[in-house]
């Protein structure tokens, strides 16, 4: 490529000529370089482009391990090697809280997950957690409540009086018929149930329990969270009272008056 510049008689014209050509010539030079660039990167990756033949060999391999996961134990862990604890409360999306994808097929499955009456621990949550951390190579538990929860609108010992109107003994229930051997304590049924008087003590105080377990091992790394379902928004549990002033997070606020069960206190 031949570039002519050609020069005015006045030295002042012949220099601003100059400078416009090389100016061009610049800019030229600039847009062969990202030329080159983009031919390379067009190269590269036609070189990667598969037939649908491998595309589909490839997709059904990823399927059949997705599928086959728990046969491979610690091997075999979900996406993001993680349980979710959550209440059971429609209002509470995992997906859209979270930002992961719980139960989609292959190349989701981010988690497993366990949804209870209150996302609390209970003899069941901590049974799936063991089997998850110690079994199927979970390395992170995240447990997750809400604001606006059923678990604070009425007392618990309400609750346990209304079925004994309806004559069942409280004290006297086969809490798994295929386990007989596990009871409660004469008189420990109200606080089984597990209503609360604040969400964001639950919160911290279930936080605690997974911590502390002996079945639950040390490296897991354990947090909580509150979805507010009122803002559509997830914080950190806190008992500071300005980020809680927007949603309602105590029995109180439910026109509750009587403190329940000490089970969250």
């Amino acid at each position: 490529m031949v570039f002519a510049f050609n020069f005015t008689a006045s030295k002042n014209n012949q220099m601003c000529g100059v400078n416009i050509r090389y100016e061009f010539l610049q800019a030229l030079l600039k847009k062969v370089d990202h030329f080159k660039e983009f031919k390379i990167q067009l190269l590269t990756r036609n070189s990667k482009l598969k037939t649908l033949k491998e595309e589909l060999d490839s997709r059904v391999a990823a399927y059949d391990l997705w599928a086959q996961r728990r046969r491979h134990g610690q091997d075999g862990h979900n996406n993001r090697k993680l349980w979710v604890l959550a209440c059971m409360d429609e209002r509470l999306p995992i997906d859209e809280a979270l930002g992961i994808h719980v139960d989609t097929p292959a190349g989701g499955g981010d988690a497993h997950c366990f949804r209870n009456a209150g996302g609390i621990v209970t003899d069941d949550a901590i049974r799936s957690a063991m089997l998850t951390c110690n079994f199927f190579g979970t390395k992170e538990i995240v447990i997750v409540q809400h604001t606006q929860c059923g678990m604070l609108s009425v007392n618990a010992t309400d609750l346990e009086k209304m079925l004994r109107d309806k004559g069942i003994d409280t004290d006297n229930i086969a809490m798994d018929p295929t386990l007989p051997e596990l009871k409660l304590d004469k008189g420990a049924f109200a606080k089984w149930i597990g209503m609360m008087d604040d969400v964001d003590e639950t919160c911290m105080k279930t936080i605690e329990a997974f911590k502390n377990h002996p079945l639950i091992p040390k490296d897991v790394v354990i947090s909580g969270w509150v979805w507010e379902v009122e803002t559509r928004r997830l914080r950190a549990p806190t008992r500071d009272a300005e980020k809680r002033a927007r949603t309602d997070v105590t029995s109180a606020q439910f026109g509750v008056k009587v403190k329940q069960p000490p089970r969250w206190s």
